[in-house]
């Protein structure tokens, strides 16, 4: 059993190598018709393209990674049955689960891969990509977020910074915290030449700290000797430093712990508004199981292709394929109209073709 596990592996991962190969080549081409001229002129190193390039096609792969799982399952099946192979398993007491085992075990790790690119990756790397593309592929000209403004409404707490000291927010420049009361009213300013995020926690250098009273008037410090320290901690400040990156970044990049940190600091969001971006969230998570849901429906209209028509088996998987995007789509708009609540809207497509798979593959049988 283990030499026709490793076999039907190695008929398979070949085709999807090659597919995955050819789909990232007509996108890698697309981009050099517009950015060969511009790559050339500005030298980078070799490492960086290929880096820019993995940046760039980072977030398409989820849409990238079902299609060609779908094209690498049907061309499997069909040559399975082409060949007789088919026949000669199910002869020998092979159950189709025996033998799409390795084929659904490929497509689970690729759904695996798709939800790692997707939560950390894309976050990290899309919007490098974007502005160098935009900066002309000059790393020099890159500028980290200036002139930041991060508001914790659930906190109370108004962040002005004056410039992102490095890549990933630990260290924040030309730092302004306001901190209301409850109410409204002032509690106190924080201004610091530098804050770094150090084992959890925000590190101020030379923080002057202002306190106010109820009405707004300034007053005496209640602890002279902790507001002269040179290097001050503040424990109680929650913000992280993904919460500054996200300021500057497109939304379509943040990963799903971001979107639903968002919510959660950004109590004063509309209905509507809230209702969009859990939407977002749970359609980010729900999107790896594409890779699934289509090679469950490749699996059986492979063999309807190597057994009756091949047409009939290719249709019915592009026909799966699109249907299942379409429909998607169209819970998508419902969902950001309030015409159905975010995490149905996101979950049901996916549930149900995910139903329709299962049936689909065991009807086989």
């Amino acid at each position: 059993m283990r030499i026709l596990t490793g076999y039907i592996f190695r008929e398979f991962i070949v085709p999807l190598f090659y597919c995955l190969v050819g789909f990232v080549s007509i996108y890698v081409l697309f981009e050099l018709f517009g950015s060969f001229s511009r790559l050339i002129e500005s030298g980078m190193p070799a490492g960086e393209v290929v880096s820019y390039f993995c940046a760039y096609l980072a977030p398409y792969f989820h849409y990238l990674a079902p299609a060609a799982l779908m094209l690498a399952t049907l061309y499997t099946m069909w040559m399975f049955c082409r060949h007789s192979e088919m026949v000669a398993m199910r002869a020998s007491g092979i159950s189709l689960l025996s033998i799409a085992k390795p084929i659904l075990a490929v497509a689970f790790a690729v759904a695996g891969f798709v939800a790692w690119v997707n939560e950390s990756y894309v976050p990290r790397r899309a919007q490098w990509a974007m502005q160098l593309r935009n900066e002309r592929f000059d790393s020099k000209k890159i500028a980290r977020a200036d002139n930041i403004v991060y508001r914790n409404s659930k906190a109370e707490r108004t962040w002005n910074v004056d410039a992102l000291g490095d890549a990933d927010g630990k260290i924040l420049n030309g730092v302004k915290v306001t901190v209301d009361r409850p109410g409204g009213s002032r509690l106190m300013n924080i201004t610091a030449a530098k804050a770094e995020y150090l084992d959890g926690e925000w590190w101020f250098t030379g923080a002057e700290v202002r306190h106010y009273d109820s009405s707004g008037q300034e007053t005496a410090t209640p602890s002279p000797q902790l507001d002269a320290l040179p290097l001050r901690c503040f424990p109680e400040f929650k913000e992280r430093p993904d919460d500054f990156m996200m300021q500057n970044r497109p939304w379509r990049f943040n990963s799903v712990h971001d979107r639903f940190r968002y919510i959660r600091t950004h109590p004063e969001l509309t209905a509507a508004a809230k209702a969009e971006c859990r939407y977002d969230a749970w359609s980010q998570i729900m999107s790896p199981l594409a890779c699934i849901v289509i090679t469950l429906f490749a699996i059986p209209a492979g063999i309807a292709t190597g057994r009756q028509s091949v047409f009939r088996g290719i249709l019915g998987a592009l026909g799966m394929y699109f249907a299942f995007y379409g429909i998607s789509i169209g819970f998508m708009v419902i969902a950001k109209n309030g015409w159905c609540p975010p995490v149905p809207a996101a979950v049901l497509p996916a549930a149900v073709f995910l139903a329709l798979g299962i049936r689909a593959f065991y009807r086989q049988r």
